[in-house]
């Protein structure tokens, strides 16, 4: 077995360089840690993901050419750099071990952990002037971009976006708010077990867990823990962020009826449409990837459904479903609302990526409507913080499709949307990280004339 921080590297390398998902990742690299050193690498690797361009930004005032230092020898550096500076390991041993970790340049390494550690006082007063800055009335709008993306480690894109949405101080919130270890939270499965039963099997494995405030099957665990901790509970609970589980009731699919979800792997909102209709009726899940689809017949068995048919097939060209009661659109997006759970996306798209998704987005919803019956009820949802994926949709979907026309409010949808802190508008439903302490959801409901 590798040491714990040669596993941190290679992480890195896999999330950086080759793509893959940095869950994915850790969960296969510390298949045989202890509990110490599992926490370890999950702190050390994602909060080098978080923030990695802040290390960068610290890392390169101490190289004359910092450009020509990449690959191995950069996340070493970011790995040293991140416990110096934000975790309560002893300056001498994040030094050190970096330095055993380095392959080619560890005198560099070396010598740029410790003038880190002498110039750390310095650093954090930049850092914090550069926050003052970005807040400040009359710094012009290209140096609050550039701060607060240096200090939140998002891209200047983005950052200037909410800046122009939400002002400076909001858009500082919710990339900080981006950055900081969010809650795993479970969605029972009520067909099995009721939620007070699982938050007291929680609570004989050491786990503290806590209701959720808005969703009826939500559970918030307490601290930082591995999926491996739950593998007893399986097939009881599925984990789901809260927000996710809220679209679920946004649909209000009923026992009996036909429902279509168009866009189902890995299987969350599937199952959960499943498990909000007893288990009664139809449930066709729909999905173009093939690889995605094995990971929803999975979760289908795992929770014991007897109702979903699994179709592999791309929205846009499917034909002969037949029409549904429901029609559920969890559209593939840019995911800036999940960022806080996948800081690789930071990294991963470009703001011209926000136009493609949303013709594809429009494609898939006007494929998916084609299905559903007079008088029946459409949702449109992603998980992202942007309009071109969400509001703008919709509106110039409607504007073209004369039978479908927006829900007057989504509080029709009966009291559970009445819940205080529930963010409703009139017609679109909104979360935000900074906000509401769950991923970043937009939903909208449209209803079929009859």
């Amino acid at each position: 077995m590798q040491p714990v921080r040669e596993l941190a590297i290679e992480a890195l390398r896999e999330v950086l360089s080759g793509g893959r998902k940095p869950r994915e990742v850790i969960e296969r690299l510390s298949g045989g840690l202890g509990k110490r050193d599992r926490a370890f690498l999950m702190e050390t690797s994602y909060g080098v993901l978080r923030l990695k361009d802040r290390l960068d930004w610290t890392i390169n005032r101490f190289l004359e050419k910092p450009s020509a230092i990449r690959g191995r020898t950069r996340n070493v550096l970011r790995f040293g750099v991140y416990q110096i500076f934000h975790m309560r390991v002893p300056e001498w041993a994040a030094v050190n071990e970096s330095v055993s970790l380095e392959r080619s340049k560890p005198a560099l390494v070396n010598a740029v952990l410790r003038n880190a550690i002498r110039e750390k006082e310095s650093v954090e007063a930049e850092l914090k002037d550069m926050r003052a800055s970005a807040l400040g009335p009359s710094t012009p709008l290209s140096e609050k971009v550039a701060a607060i993306s240096t200090l939140t480690s998002h891209p200047r894109w983005l950052i200037r976006r909410w800046i122009k949405r939400l002002g400076p101080e909001e858009a500082l919130s919710l990339a900080e708010a981006n950055n900081r270890v969010p809650p795993l939270t479970l969605r029972v499965n009520t067909l099995k077990t009721t939620r007070e039963a699982v938050i007291d099997e929680l609570e004989k494995i050491g786990i503290k867990a806590e209701p959720t405030t808005a969703s009826p099957e939500g559970i918030r665990l307490r601290g930082t823990h591995a999926f491996g901790e739950l593998a007893g509970l399986m097939g009881k609970i599925y984990v789901q962020d809260e927000a996710a589980q809220l679209i679920g009731h946004m649909l209000a699919p009923q026992p009996g009826q036909r429902v279509l979800d168009a866009c189902a792997a890995p299987g969350g909102k599937t199952t959960h449409i499943a498990q909000l209709m007893g288990d009664e009726g139809e449930v066709v899940a729909v999905d173009a990837d093939e690889k995605r689809i094995h990971t929803l017949r999975e979760n289908i068995s795992t929770l014991g459904l007897s109702i979903v048919k699994v179709v592999h097939g791309d929205m846009t060209s499917l034909k002969g479903l037949g029409l549904f009661d429901r029609v559920l659109v969890d559209a593939p997006c840019s995911a800036t609302g999940v960022i806080r759970r996948n800081p690789d996306v930071k990294y991963r798209h470009k703001a011209g990526d926000l136009l493609r998704f949303r013709k594809k987005q429009a494609e898939l919803l006007g494929s998916a409507a084609r299905f559903l019956k007079p008088g029946g009820l459409l949702v449109y949802c992603t998980c992202s913080t942007e309009p071109e994926e969400g509001e703008f949709v919709v509106r110039d979907f409607l504007k073209g499709l004369d039978s479908l026309k927006s829900r007057d409010s989504l509080k029709s949808s009966g009291d559970f949307f009445n819940i205080k802190g529930v963010p409703i508008g009139d017609e679109f439903f909104r979360t935000y990280p900074h906000r509401d302490d769950m991923d970043g959801f937009f939903g909208a409901r449209l209803k079929r004339r009859k």
